[in-house]
């Protein structure tokens, strides 16, 4: 198959096998989104979907949040692990949102990546989800996928999303990043892959990964 084979092939069999792409983090618009992806840092999902409804509970809104000591906050998101951080991040952020934004989440990846504890993978992922802006986060998922399909050199996430973008279309990254996440967590895990499991790479993956999975 040639590369754009492989493409095509990856992109009708995750719209195959995931038609409907609901964000994993639950939320309610793009300030408690920008929240949810903040604490997913080094935390599952699950768990940040645990921890979140508390949290929002007692604030949804930058306003809200300023409010809270921050300490208050640490001991809500400590389940989500860094959350001396975190909290501090979510506080800082918070009121610059009110000082500078009007208390709105700013529609531009510049203004995203300026808040405190906001990376550009964060700043992605609002974007799209939040803006429908197209972007292409790039999450563990999605890097190890890259590379065992040989669409990437696996060198960095930064190159991942560099050749994630030229090879697919435009229109399908803001679904495409989500089908490739739910397939690595369904299909082919960082651990514990299986060759009858992980299908789409033993049809089009590098033959190094192939050889490398347990017969």
């Amino acid at each position: 198959m040639t590369k754009k084979q492989k493409v095509d092939y990856v992109i009708n069999e995750l719209e195959r096998l995931y038609p409907k792409t609901p964000v994993p983090l639950k939320h309610h618009d793009p300030y408690t989104l920008l929240i949810a992806v903040l604490l997913s840092a080094q935390c599952t999902d699950e768990r940040v979907n645990q921890i979140t409804p508390i949290l929002f509970e007692k604030a949804d809104t930058p306003s809200k949040m300023i409010q809270l000591p921050v300490e208050t906050i640490k001991q809500i998101i400590r389940p989500c692990g860094l959350s001396p951080r975190k909290s501090q991040a979510i506080s800082s952020l918070s009121e610059i949102l009110l000082k500078k934004h009007n208390g709105n989440v700013p529609e531009n990846m510049e203004a995203l990546e300026e808040l405190p504890g906001v990376g550009h993978k964060t700043a992605s992922v609002v974007m799209s989800q939040a803006f429908g802006v197209p972007a292409f986060p790039v999450d563990t998922h999605i890097h190890r996928l890259m590379y065992r399909w040989g669409f990437s050199n696996g060198k960095n996430v930064v190159q991942t999303e560099k050749d994630a973008k030229r090879l697919f279309p435009k229109t399908l990254w803001n679904k495409l990043h989500l089908q490739i996440i739910f397939y690595g967590r369904e299909y082919s895990p960082a651990r514990g892959v299986k060759r009858e499991t992980d299908y789409i790479t033993m049809k089009i993956g590098r033959k190094s990964v192939i050889k490398s999975y347990p017969s």
